[in-house]
């Protein structure tokens, strides 16, 4: 299934990362977490296909993605960071394997938050973000998305990791065994995890040494 819609509107988050709010097609449905295979709609561009996460709830009359272009090559995030309100994106399929099975620990890396943003509004608009811990780990203060949001909807369990940035109103390091040994009060929690493909291979490798069941860790795969 193909679906050619129109960009609505386009804001900028930080300075690489872009919220796209684009046509709904009728009957067209997803669950928070899951994301579609966009590609521009332009000859150049139809056929690269790229995954994005749905930012947006599914009451929305609107679609949101919400994009980190990547300008150190000429890629379809680049190409994207060029469009205005009235190009054309395609849309296929929904899928994806990340859902929200209940309160746990959040751990993301940079772009990697976004498939927890649609999960995140909806527990907010539900009233049920209690008890769920995220920790979003970024390479500095610049690349956190949304984080005024974040504040507002998960208070003191928002947790913001830089890597590559003194500053004394964020923790610096790397999100490893031992950072995880410190921070996790609750083995039996379900855990989402969402970034850089060799973070979440690292980080799922650290939980089940620590003995999460590996069962309970919720990613893409």
């Amino acid at each position: 299934m193909e679906k050619i819609v129109k960009i609505l509107s386009i804001r900028n988050v930080t300075h690489n990362v872009r919220s796209y709010r684009i046509e709904k097609p009728e009957g067209y449905s997803f669950v928070p977490g899951q994301a579609t295979e966009v590609s521009i709609n332009k000859d150049k561009w139809k056929d690269e296909r790229r995954p994005f996460t749905f930012t947006s709830l599914n009451e929305w009359s609107f679609l949101e993605f919400t994009i980190k272009s990547y300008h150190d090559h000429d890629g379809v995030t680049h190409e994207l960071s060029k469009l205005v309100p009235g190009d054309e994106l395609i849309l296929r399929d929904v899928w994806g394997a990340i859902s929200y099975k209940g309160e746990g620990y959040f751990i993301a890396g940079g772009a990697g938050i976004t498939p927890f943003i649609a999960i995140f509004r909806e527990l907010h608009k539900e009233g049920n973000t209690k008890g769920n811990q995220l920790y979003f780990s970024n390479k500095t203060s610049h690349d956190i998305i949304l984080k005024e949001e974040f504040d507002t909807i998960l208070g003191n369990n928002v947790h913001y990791i830089l890597t590559r940035e003194e500053n004394p109103a964020y923790r610096k390091g790397p999100v490893n065994k031992e950072f995880l040994r410190q921070e996790i009060t609750d083995y039996s929690k379900p855990f989402y995890v969402c970034g850089p493909d060799k973070m979440i291979a690292d980080i799922n490798q650290y939980l089940t040494e620590l003995g999460v069941n590996p069962e309970t860790i919720v990613f893409e795969k």
